[in-house]
């Protein structure tokens, strides 16, 4: 026993490497390859068939000249209101509901709520475009109340296109927030609310001072998950508008697609896609960073 070195008890740490080096070869192939790939591809003007042409960071800076791909980001900001702050805002107003009333089939309710979730967002696209069709299900609805004068083509108005496709967002992610804040406030132990009416707290300053605080962990993974699913919207927008009117709905993601295989300039279109996830990791460490931050 004198033999051995002095140390915390298990295998040397390069043994506990060696467990790791078969799932850091698959995410190294499978991730870490494609973004060096996608960063090499983004410093040449290629068109994907003939031989690039380097140009350095040319591309990167057309990102900042280009007025159409600020706007494009800037769209992808302001769906991330839809994508987060609705869902967050909504989510938190029924999970407070839901876990004070104990409603009896909450079990179904959750199940219904989060059905958006288990469908795919093509077929999801089809049938809002359906719904904000000129004689689809809104028009219909708005005609029937006698507000006509409201009735537009929604997905082809310039003003009500991005909005019209944030509200899908919206729809789509309620029912994840939902279930992520019920999961937290059902842990919340009965005490800390028994504390709370002891101190004369009414149902608003309680959940201010016992439930927000104690589900702040479930607010940053929902924050996380609807930014980064509002950052990377490209099939909602693929099949609603196509970007359109003109660019009114184009976000990053689509410029990704429509510049790679409609315009072939796979260079910017790969600068695009490089600049998309820096972005996407900033605003989630953040969002972490800052949620761990409070937590302490």
């Amino acid at each position: 026993m004198a033999g051995r070195s002095a140390g915390p008890p298990g295998e040397p740490r390069r043994v506990a490497y060696l467990y790791l080096l078969p799932a850091f070869a698959v995410y190294a192939a499978f991730l870490l390859y494609p973004i060096g790939r996608a960063v090499q591809l983004s410093l040449y003007d290629w068109d994907g068939l003939s031989l690039g042409r380097w140009v350095g960071l040319d591309n990167y800076v057309a990102i900042v000249a280009d007025e159409g791909l600020r706007a494009a980001f800037g769209h992808a900001l302001v769906l991330i209101v839809f994508y987060s702050g609705g869902p967050l805002v909504i989510g938190l107003g029924l999970a407070a509901i839901l876990n004070h009333a104990k409603v009896r089939g909450l079990g179904f309710f959750r199940t219904v709520v989060f059905l958006p979730q288990v469908v795919a967002m093509v077929v999801v696209a089809v049938a809002w475009r359906r719904v904000y069709a000129p004689d689809g299900t809104l028009n219909t609805l708005l005609g029937a109340l006698g507000l006509d004068s409201l009735t537009r083509g929604w997905l082809g108005d310039y003003t009500f296109a991005l909005p019209a496709v944030g509200v899908v967002g919206t729809w789509f992610e309620t029912g994840l927030v939902t279930v992520l804040l019920l999961a937290g406030m059902s842990r919340i132990p009965g005490e800390l609310y028994e504390a709370a009416r002891l101190d004369g707290a009414g149902a608003v300053r309680e959940f201010f001072a016992v439930t927000l605080p104690s589900v702040r962990g479930e607010i940053a993974v929902a924050l996380t998950l609807t930014v980064i699913a509002a950052l990377r919207t490209f099939d909602l927008v693929y099949i609603t508008t196509k970007g359109g009117p003109g660019d009114s709905t184009s976000v990053p993601s689509y410029e990704v697609y429509h510049r790679a295989f409609g315009l072939s300039q796979v260079g910017s279109a790969a600068a695009i896609g490089v600049t998309l996830t820096v972005v996407i990791f900033v605003i989630s460490f953040g969002i972490n960073r800052f949620a761990d931050r409070r937590v302490s």
